[in-house]
Parts: structure tokens; sequence; C-alpha cells
């Protein structure tokens, strides 16, 4: 605060002097501000992100991503929470940009080891607490509703939510201060002039902020390969009337995004004015619909939505489907739809299917599997860049480049994507004038440090994946992939005996699954069994009665002499039992 007091004209001027003479206080140098990151680099998805100053910490996001093919009956993957729980008593609470489950999708499993305040807008609110309500925690949960403009005092931080324009509603941007100075990160934005709510994303303000002054920018890479601007979500509305005069007498089946809440109006908005139906098909779905029109920010015209038992008491023309698997999951109602498992609607000929998506990098195949089961249905499929049936919820480079040239940012990270994402938009806020020495790529683990004459990676923090498997959190880890992964390719086989006093009583029995059919196979399996036997007894002559180097001994035994036959690795598993 500016200091108004005056010296006294009649004050002596012998007096004067000596008190411009006395030392002034000097405030204390601004402590670095530390930024950690737990997840969202060099991938896509599980976006989570620490901030420190001093003895205040607070989190960004907390999101999952979902497992690629590798890792073998995994559900989810979440972040590593160690570095949080360590740290839990410095944690003022947690803020979420937006909805999507690549933010929120973590944050349950988060609040169950570390019961921290969070601060959300109304609809991302309103979706957290279905989460915590279906694993029973939501009593126990604080949620604090913000909006735009808001600033919420976290500990020495103090955070203020920007609107911007996202495949969601109610997502912002956060300018974060501290006496270091301001950090922005925008969370996953575009700039869209003619977005479906009519709020476009708040660049005076980002623009303010630039003039103030800001240390670091974090912004979404997502999208930093490509040129150009991200389309608006109107063009979709565009297509979606173009192709629904096409679609005349067919039924109409769309996938997209539960969450892509502006699309979904605008599907429901063109169905009413053409005289259809509509019916949800997917959980998700059915939930965010629901919890969306009841906080207002969708708009379900009257008798428009019947029940999904129902579709088949209307005609093809009068009906649409939205329903999830956009992505080509394997439990989403498109991919049972697709492959004839779907209890409510079976696909017939002359469908149109709209996938109002564009795959995920890794979806591809499982995409293009759901579309060639569909057209052997009969069914007509528009899909990718056949027509304009989705756009992007986050920024081009023309965008991106927009945001570094307002905000003016001293040193910048990239975050939000993969490496070749990163690393393009490292190459446009180097065009924009920033220093390649004031540009960090970090990683998942990287702790950066930032001062106002430095930005250096200072740190490595626990970070990782940790699976989720129906009911397990972390149990399932890379062993066991391993294993899976094994077993996938190999099979299994059992060698199973049974000891009495140190003499053989029965076996070694020989059981496999996935290595061989026996039947065809018996003078195989008879070897193995007979080769196992020698290898017992050899070690019941010689003293040797641990189980543990019993097994050992079978297992190599029995793995050189499949390999020697059939030049493969199935696991092998011994089983001793003692009577």
């Amino acid at each position: 605060m500016q200091n108004n007091r005056r010296t006294s004209s009649r004050q002596p001027a012998k007096k004067a002097a000596k008190a411009e003479r006395k030392p002034k206080s000097v405030a204390s140098p601004a402590l670095p501000v530390r930024i950690a990151f737990l997840g969202g680099l060099n991938e896509v998805g599980k976006n989570m992100t620490l901030y420190e100053y001093g003895d205040d910490m607070f989190i960004v996001d907390c999101g999952l991503a979902f497992p690629d093919t590798e890792m073998l009956g995994v559900d989810l993957v979440i972040p590593d929470f160690t570095y949080v729980e360590r740290n839990r008593e410095k944690i003022r609470g947690i803020v979420i940009t937006h909805g999507h489950e690549d933010h929120i999708g973590g944050l349950v499993y988060l609040l169950k080891t570390v019961n921290i305040p969070v601060y959300a807008t109304r609809l991302t609110a309103g979706l957290i607490e279905g989460k915590l309500a279906e694993h029973g925690i939501l009593n126990d949960v604080r949620i604090n509703c913000i909006e735009a403009g808001d600033t919420i005092k976290l500990g020495q931080f103090e955070v203020e939510a920007i609107h911007v324009n996202h495949s969601i509603p109610d997502s912002v941007g956060l300018a974060i201060k501290s006496p270091a100075g301001v950090i922005i990160q925008t969370g996953d934005f575009k700039i869209d002039s003619t977005p479906i709510d009519g709020e476009i994303i708040d660049l005076a303000r980002f623009s303010e902020l630039g003039k103030q002054g800001v240390l670091c920018l974090l912004s979404d890479s997502t999208n930093a390969v490509r040129p150009g601007y991200t389309e608006s979500e109107k063009k979709v509305g565009e297509t979606f009337s173009d192709l629904f005069a096409k679609a005349r007498g067919r039924r109409i089946i769309i996938a997209t995004f539960a969450s892509n809440i502006h699309r979904v109006q605008q599907i429901m908005n063109i169905a009413k004015d053409m005289g259809r139906k509509v019916a949800l098909s997917g959980r998700s779905l059915e939930y965010v619909v629901e919890k969306a029109a009841d906080l207002g920010y969708l708009n379900v015209p009257d008798n428009l939505l019947v029940s999904i038992d129902s579709v088949n008491n209307y005609p093809a023309d009068k009906m649409v489907i939205i329903t999830t698997g956009s992505q080509g999951e394997p439990m989403s109602a498109l991919h049972r739809m697709a492959f004839s498992e779907h209890r409510r609607v079976s696909i017939i000929p002359n469908d149109y299917v709209i996938i109002s998506a564009t795959p995920i990098p890794g979806n591809e195949k499982t995409v293009g599997r759901v579309v060639d089961e569909l057209l052997k249905l009969g069914a007509e499929v528009i899909y990718e860049k056949m027509y304009d049936v989705h756009v992007s919820g986050h920024a081009c480079q023309e965008e991106l480049k927009l945001m570094l040239g307002i905000t003016k940012p001293k040193y910048f990270i990239p975050v939000h994507g993969e490496q070749k994402h990163l690393r393009r938009h490292s190459a446009l806020a180097q065009s924009m004038g920033i220093p390649r020495s004031n540009i960090i790529i970090a990683d998942n683990g990287k702790q950066v440090e930032i001062t106002d004459n430095k930005i250096s990676v200072v740190n490595e923090v626990p970070a990782g994946k940790v699976f989720v498997d129906g009911y397990g959190v972390g149990d399932v880890g890379s062993i066991v992939i391993r294993d899976r992964k094994r077993l996938s390719a190999d099979g299994i086989i059992v060698v199973a005996v049974t000891l009495s006093q140190g003499l053989i009583v029965n076996g070694p029995e020989v059981i496999t699954r996935g290595f061989v059919y026996v039947r065809e196979n018996e003078e195989l399996i008879e070897t193995i069994s007979s080769s196992c036997e020698k290898v017992i007894n050899d070690c019941l002559y010689d003293g040797i009665t641990d189980h543990n180097s019993i097994k050992n001994r079978i297992r190599d035994e029995a793995s050189r002499l499949v390999y020697e036959r059939t030049k493969r690795n199935p696991m092998i598993l011994p089983i001793i039992m003692e009577v």
C-alpha cells in the first residue's frame, strides 16, 4: 500500500534531513515457486499439477487415463499420490479446471487417501459429486463452488478463475498469484467466437494480466501440431442439420463423448425441429444429461426424451439415439450395438450411424473394428473426416500463439500432451520471441523451480502410473502386467505333485492353459511330466526338501524342455503339496 503521510512543512529542515538518512526497511526477497508434475506430460490424460510456495501447496486437477492395449485387465490409470500423501499437512486444496475425466477421474481415489477442500465451478462440482456418491464418500468431502472471476485464497497463493471455451461448459483457466509472481495455467481451452452458450473466452482478462506481468505460462499443447484455428462447435450443428436431412426415413444413432453437453444440446434442438424423439444409451451419458439439465446448462425440450426401452415403439424416421462409445470402448453402448450384444437396441439395415468424435491416439483400431461391424450389419456409418461431425475442444497453433502474445510470459512450460506436442508448442513460443533458455519441456515426476531470474528443473518427485483393476487400486503393478502379457502370449503350464515323507505319492500332473491342445500333444505333456519327476527324485535323493528349491528346479527343467521342443516360453507354475 502506498504511504500517503507527508512530512510537516513546519518541521525544521535539519530534522527532515535526518529523517531522510534513516535506513529504510528492505522487504525480504520472494521465495521460488515450485511446480511438480504428477501427470499430463508426455501422455494424453492423467493431468495433475502440484504448486508449492514456502509451506503452502495446492493441486490443479486430478485426472485419469484409459489403459492402452499393453495394460491387460486394467480398468483405469491414475496418478501416483505418494508425494501428495507425504505433504498432506501442507496441501491447502485442489482446484479443478473442468469436468472431463482426464481432469477429474482420479479425484475420488485421491480424496480417499487425502481429504482436502475441492474448488470447482458448478457443473464440474456436480459431476464430481456423482463420483463421490458412487464411492460412498460424498458426505466426507468439502466441495466449494466457484465462478469465473472468483479468487480463492490458498495459503500464500491466490488463485483466480478465468472463463475459457472448451468442449464442456464451465471451464476455467487459472491465474496463480504468489509473492514470486503470477503464473497462468490455461487448462484445456480453445478460442471460440461463436460458442453454444454465448460466453466467449475472457481474452481481456488474460491480456490485462499480461500487461501487469506474467512470470510463467503453462498452456494446453494437445493441438500444438495442428496449424490454423480450431473450428467453432456451431460448425458441427450445421453439419448435423444436413445429415439429419439426408437420413430421411432412417433411424439416426449418434455416438459422442458423454461430457460434450454443447453437442448434445445441438442434437436435441435439431431432433425437435425435425419431429424426432431422442433416447439416451450409456450410464455416463444419462447422468451427465440429467445433472446438466438440473443445473441449467442443458435445455431439454418438453416431451423430447424417451426411454431407451421404448425406441422400437417409434417409427425409424422419428427416432434419434445418442450413445456413448465414440472411442470404440469394449463395454460402451455403441460397441455392444455393433456386436449385437445390446439388450435394447439392435442395429438394422439402413440405420444411420454418426460417430461424432476423432479417435484418441491409440484408439484407431478399436474404432475401426466398431465401424466394420456396423457396416456388416447394414448400417451407413459417418465417421472421422467424412463430414464435419466433430471439432476439437483444444486450441490450434494460431490460438496458442495468441495466448502467448497477450499474456507475454517471461517463462513458458508447455503441458497436456505427448512429446511431439510439447516440442511443437515450445517452437511456437520461440517464434513468439521467448528465448529457448526460458522454456522448460518437463516430464512427469520433475519439479520445476521458478524465480524472477531463473527457471530450472531442481528435483524429482514420485510420479507414475497406478493401475485400477476392479476394486483394487495399485495392487496390479508392472510384475502382474508382465505376467498377464506372458500368459496372453504363451499360456501357462501347471506342474502339480504330492509328496509324503520324502517320496512322490501322486504326480507330477501337467495341466496347461493357452499353451497347446493336450489331446494332440500327449507325448509332449508326458515328456514334461517324466522330466519333472526325475528332477524331483534327484532333489529328494540329494536331501533337498525345501519346496522353493524344488520348485525352481522344476521350473528350470520344464522351461528348458518346452523351449527346446516348441520355441515358446509359457509361464511354468509348480505346485507342491505335502501330506
